[in-house]
């Protein structure tokens, strides 16, 4: 469970750059936090003044040194003193809360902001190999982690910090070696409280870590939650789920067993601190060297101190804790996009829709999807993609689209080099309808408009009366303003297609791709939402990955593909009629779908 000793797990310089990076930028309004903080500081041991001078004077009215309208004008002196610096104190509280809560929500909102362009860039690789659940779980996290920090650094560090300077200070005029206690009780305290958290940050990560995973799981398990009712498989789901909710409880309970030790050695600490603090003053007071006041200031002020020094414990284990979730969400950050931009990459702007796939070589983990990959798609033209499983028909779109990047060769689009022009131009000039439509949870136009959203609603609607979806929404509560349900989940497979096709038509590009566009749904619905595509490909190159060879018939070229080479080209005429891999899988299809 926890890490191997000479393992640094929270890079605490890395971290801190990035928080003051996110930071330098409020300067003013941290100047003006620590300043009031100082201010408010101050009014503590004032108040304590003011009591030590009311029991000097009550000594010395008792002692008939004063009268006693003296002493009464004294104290309504002092009495006015007192409640200027408890409003004083009041006003200063609110304008620093003022500043924190600005200073907090633009810091969150800043990091927020950050991460999320961030992770949003990152490689389609990336977003594979890393569970959803996890990165909404850091990416969370690490927005709470910078405002706990803000708050350790003002409400305990400084605090802290300035009161030890005030009371020290002070102490240091009335007694030097009551002084010194105190500064040496702090100094033990801090070092005694930075050893067991240092101590305990390893097991932070790990219970942090055992949380994330946790969540994924939480997140995998809803999501799949349809799978589940299906089988009937609620309870083993629910035994798999403890398996790392107890292993999530055990990391934490570790975890916090490291605090027993902080509590019981901050008790003997302050504990010893207050002896000798009670020892000294008090045989100084017997041997006539200090007064009655300055005893009781001595004590009061120690308390002063006594506060600041749990509030100190309990923001160095927020500091930590921040620390630790920074990590876990900085390591996102430190993570390279491996698809990269030339440094001279400009947009891309397609105007004809020509492709050609040049000695295209790719691997994927150390295993050839294609080796050597040759093939020109004129402009306008529609070209079908078949061929088993794993023949490299997919992993075609994926190059097409710089979702990876070629081991060998060059993709040309118009004779531009994909890989010289910035891959979110690229992408903005390609369509797709896909397999399965995927929608946002949002209206069923919002959806649509996605793919231009500058588009006006007179052309939203004219894409979906295109896709005949204007005879669906008419029947919907809300008509084209309905939610359609995380993922799309309140539509049905050909409804969520047709989306799919309004939306790729309201893009308007050059080059579209229909991704086994059909195979997901029947017959009669495939067979009416294969007119809309066969409208929507007029004027466009067309690429169409599909099982089904009935789909293809039309197409200008029918490239057959297996293990990563073409092993046939030509029209569904002419390859009916070759022996080979067409002609084998048309006659078990007749019209139907590969096994």
């Amino acid at each position: 469970m926890a890490r191997k000793k000479n393992e640094k797990p929270i890079n605490f310089k890395y971290n801190l750059k990035r928080y003051w990076d996110l930071a330098r930028k409020y300067k003013k309004i941290i100047f003006v936090t620590l300043l009031v903080t100082l201010l408010v500081e101050v009014t503590f041991l004032a108040d304590k003044l003011v009591f030590k001078e009311l029991i000097d004077k009550g000594t010395e009215y008792v002692a008939g040194s004063i009268t006693q309208q003296v002493f009464i004008s004294i104290l309504l002196g002092l009495l006015a003193l007192f409640i200027s610096i408890i409003i004083t104190r009041s006003v200063m509280q609110w304008v620093k809360l003022h500043f924190i809560n600005l200073l907090e929500t633009r810091l969150i909102f800043d990091l927020k902001k950050m991460m999320f362009s961030h992770l949003i860039r990152l490689s389609y690789n990336f977003h594979v190999n890393n569970k959803t659940g996890s990165i909404i779980s850091r990416l969370v996290r690490g927005g709470r982690a910078i405002e706990g920090l803000t708050d350790v650094f003002v409400f305990n560090f400084i605090p802290l910090l300035f009161q030890t300077i005030v009371v020290g200070a002070a102490l240091l005029i009335f007694d030097v070696g009551s002084s010194i206690i105190i500064l040496l009780t702090v100094a033990v305290f801090i070092l005694y409280s930075f050893y067991i958290n240092k101590k305990q940050q390893s097991a932070n990560i790990a219970a942090n870590d055992a949380e994330d995973t946790e969540k994924a799981v939480i997140s995998d398990i809803f999501t799949n939650v349809d799978s589940i009712k299906y089988f009937g498989k609620e309870r083993q789901t629910q035994r798999n789920y403890e398996k790392y909710g107890r292993k999530t409880s055990a990391s934490f309970f570790y975890h916090w067993n490291f605090f027993r030790w902080l509590g019981a050695g901050h008790t003997l600490i302050l504990g010893f601190g207050l002896l000798f603090l009670m020892l000294f003053p008090v045989m100084k007071l017997v041997n006539g060297e200090m007064d009655i006041a300055t005893v009781v200031f001595i004590f009061t002020v120690y308390g002063n101190i006594v506060g600041p020094l749990f509030g100190f414990d309990h923001g160095l284990r927020g500091y930590y804790r921040s620390m630790a979730d920074m990590e876990s969400l900085f390591k996102y950050y430190k993570v390279e996009n491996d698809i990269k931009d030339l440094p001279e990459s400009k947009n891309l702007k397609i105007r004809k829709g020509s492709i050609e796939f040049k000695d295209v070589t790719f691997k994927y983990k150390k295993r050839y999807i294609l080796r050597n990959f040759n093939l020109k798609i004129p402009e306008n033209k529609k070209v079908a993609f078949v061929g088993p499983s794993g023949a490299g028909k997919t992993t075609i779109i994926k190059l097409l689209y710089r979702l990876y990047d070629l081991d060998k060769g060059s993709i040309l689009i118009d004779g531009k080099d994909i890989k010289a022009v910035k891959q979110e131009s690229l992408r903005s000039e390609l369509s797709i309808v896909p397999q399965e439509c995927v929608l946002f949870d949002d209206t069923l136009k919002n959806n649509i408009a996605f793919s231009n959203p500058t588009a006006s609603s007179q052309e939203v609607y004219k894409a979906m009366r295109f896709a005949q979806l204007d005879k669906i929404v008419k029947n919907f509560p809300l008509k084209e303003n309905t939610i359609v349900g995380e993922r799309g989940v309140k539509l049905s497979g050909g409804e969520k297609q047709r989306v799919s096709i309004a939306r790729a038509l309201l893009a308007n590009k050059k080059i579209l791709v229909l991704d086994e566009a059909t195979s997901a749904l029947d017959s009669e619905t495939e067979h009416e939402i294969q007119k809309d595509l066969e409208r929507l490909m007029k004027g466009r190159t067309s690429i169409i990955i599909a099982h089904r060879l009935s789909t293809i018939m039309r197409a200008d070229l029918i490239v057959v593909m297996e293990r990563g080479k073409i092993v046939q080209k030509g029209t569904h005429s002419e390859l009916i009629k070759q022996e080979g891999l067409y002609k084998h899988l048309w006659e078990l299809q007749r019209g139907g779908y590969i096994k």
